[in-house]
């Protein structure tokens, strides 16, 4: 069974998400997991988690490009081998790449290994740009939050709301609002 894997990193890259969905269609998957979710914190890739997981002999992973799926070697390199396992291959459409030849799992590691270099450059010059931006004074970071808000938050927090609810009351992001808490 070919079982296809779309991600985009933003809910606003809904464009690239249906691209990807149609692509997997037209490569014959049968099942699609699909998310919106950064590929940072592979922790919160539940999507990708249940795709693995019901993954089985004989089955093909298939992803339209290679940063979808893994944005370092090691993360690769686990999903790889949870998909050895499970007698299962990865097939990566862009790249016209399959794991079930000796050069596919080649390929795959090196492209692996310079995508996470390619990425690691670019962190890199973003600390630079930030860096000589705070240098010449036109970088502020983030706008420190209203000590009314802070307040407001922990006062409904004590009362014993749930914290969605206090980010939509006082108009933050749930991220802002754990943030305050974890000050107090």
């Amino acid at each position: 069974m070919l079982v296809g894997y779309a991600r985009t990193s933003t809910s606003d890259q809904t464009a690239g998400l249906e691209a990807q969905l149609k692509v997997l269609k037209d490569a014959g998957c049968e099942r699609i997991y699909e998310e919106q979710v950064s590929s940072v914190d592979a922790r919160a890739r539940e999507r990708l988690a249940e795709c693995l997981s019901f993954i089985r002999e004989g089955d093909t992973l298939v992803v339209t490009k290679l940063d979808r799926l893994a944005r370092s070697v090691s993360h690769l390199g686990a999903i790889r081998d949870e998909l050895g396992a499970k007698g299962a291959e990865l097939r990566i459409i862009d790249l016209n790449m399959d794991t079930n030849t000796p050069t596919g799992k080649l390929m795959i590691n090196l492209l692996g290994s310079i995508a996470e270099f390619e990425r690691e450059i670019m962190l890199e010059r973003q600390r630079e740009g930030i860096a000589k931006a705070k240098a010449l004074g036109r970088y502020k970071g983030r706008k420190p939050i209203r000590r009314e808000i802070a307040l407001e938050v922990q006062a409904l927090r004590e009362k014993g709301t749930a914290v969605t609810e206090i980010a939509k009351r006082v108009g933050i992001s749930r991220a802002t609002t754990y943030r305050i808490l974890s000050r107090t």
